[in-house]
């Protein structure tokens, strides 16, 4: 792969590629994932779309914050808003799974004139996540708890092999098999998440979803994104078996489709087929 451009903005560096032509999408990844995701996608998306796929403040390429109050949803959204205006899109798509999902619809709450349709991708709202935490969520998902530990415990532990952690992460709250992954995808992720400085800073996001983002949402509760929204979700992930996925985003979206796809947490992994068919449905009818 070719050297990714970057764009310098809130004191951050952002590592970004473009692809093909038409309405702008941006494609944000997830925890502990990198923009290399999304490669797969970019031959059939590309024809009908200008594809931007951008790694997040603290991951892949994009520099590494030091603080944890440089790792909050309200700054990977303005930082992707700033990206994208750069670029000359004053509106455009935004399709988020795992963290990039929860920066995108904090981009919708903070950006609505920037943003013409959400897709979040196997999520719940953060608030709605922690607010209402269980057993069984906190059993499934223990990795929030575990990375918001104060540094440097969770970092010295992951740091001793980063390969058997993450890869862990991938296959446990995943219900995953490593060859659901593209073995040239994977390479880019054990380069990323072997870096000391991308450990930090993924436990740093962690750490900022407690200590600052459940406080914005919470001030956000009574705030709808209005604009054409898609939920699309693993049917045999964690969150599919432990909530209702749908009805835990009804008074956040007004206007929302929702779909389970063959997988688990990382179905855009397992399923890409069924993924973009999704995805280019919905928004197919918004152009």
């Amino acid at each position: 792969m070719s050297a990714p451009r970057t764009f310098r903005t809130n004191g951050q560096t952002l590592a970004f590629d473009v692809t093909g032509t038409g309405p702008p999408v941006l494609l944000l990844h997830g925890f502990p994932q990198t923009r290399a995701m999304w490669r797969p996608y970019l031959p059939r998306l590309g024809q009908s779309f200008t594809v931007v796929t951008a790694d997040l403040r603290g991951y892949g390429d994009s520099s590494k914050p030091r603080h944890v109050e440089d790792m909050s949803f309200r700054l990977m959204a303005s930082d992707m808003a700033a990206l994208m205006a750069s670029l000359g899109h004053s509106a455009f798509h935004v399709v988020g799974h795992d963290r990039g999902g929860r920066a995108a619809h904090r981009m919708a709450l903070d950006h609505p004139d920037a943003i013409k349709s959400l897709t979040v991708m196997d999520i719940v709202p953060t608030e709605h996540l922690l607010t209402h935490m269980t057993t069984d969520i906190a059993r499934a998902y223990y990795h929030w708890l575990f990375l918001a530990q104060p540094a440097p415990f969770p970092e010295t532990l992951i740091g001793h092999d980063p390969d058997a952690y993450f890869e862990r992460c991938l296959l446990g709250f995943g219900k995953a098999a490593l060859d659901d992954f593209d073995a040239e995808l994977l390479l880019a992720y054990r380069t990323a998440w072997r870096d000391p400085d991308c450990i930090r800073a993924m436990c740093h996001d962690y750490r900022a979803a407690i200590e600052i983002d459940w406080r914005d949402d919470q001030k956000d509760l009574q705030r709808r994104v209005h604009c054409p929204a898609l939920v699309l979700y693993g049917q045999d992930g964690a969150m599919a078996q432990l909530l209702d996925v749908r009805a835990t985003w009804d008074d956040r979206l007004s206007d929302m489709r929702a779909q389970a796809l063959p997988g688990g947490h990382f179905f855009p992994d397992q399923s890409p087929g069924d993924t973009q068919d999704a995805l280019l449905a919905f928004l197919n009818k918004i152009i």
